[in-house]
């Protein structure tokens, strides 16, 4: 049986759902005021559902001819079967209707499954953001990815 996903814009209604699995997915979650900000401020945000079930979200920023990806999150249960690569393919869809040429993500060097995503998407490797993530013994350095659309 295949499953039915859905892409929905993201609410004021959702944050509460979403702040629970963000503190539950990332060691520094964004909270809930980061999200309404992104709400107000226009950013794409999107909840992914799958028969009704919403198993993941993000929020992207498009300016110009660019997107940024600002966060991509898949529940753990649904992680490692497709969710987050096709996910990923609406919001790359989502960038080509608003004119973006090029899509770019940070993300840390010790999230080996984002990277593999990333790269097994297309992403290449651009460039380097020294002590940009707060870590468990100070900060982590992210990697900036580039994706051609």
């Amino acid at each position: 049986m295949n499953a039915r996903f859905c892409l929905e814009p993201m609410t004021e209604a959702d944050l509460e759902w979403i702040e629970v699995h963000e503190r539950d997915l990332h060691a520094f979650p964004w909270t809930r005021g980061n999200f309404m900000d992104a709400l107000k401020a226009g950013y794409v945000a999107r909840v992914l559902r799958m028969d009704d079930e919403v198993v993941g979200y993000a929020v992207m920023l498009c300016v110009l001819d660019e997107t940024h990806l600002l966060n991509l999150s898949v529940l753990r249960v649904h992680q490692n079967c497709g969710v987050g690569r096709r996910l990923l393919a609406m919001l790359v869809e989502i960038s080509r209707d608003h004119g973006a040429t090029q899509m770019f993500l940070e993300v840390r060097p010790s999230n080996a499954p984002a990277l593999a995503l990333y790269k097994r998407v297309g992403f290449t490797l651009v460039g380097r953001r020294s002590n940009y993530y707060p870590a468990e013994n100070g900060r982590e350095d992210a990697l900036l990815m580039r994706l051609a659309l």
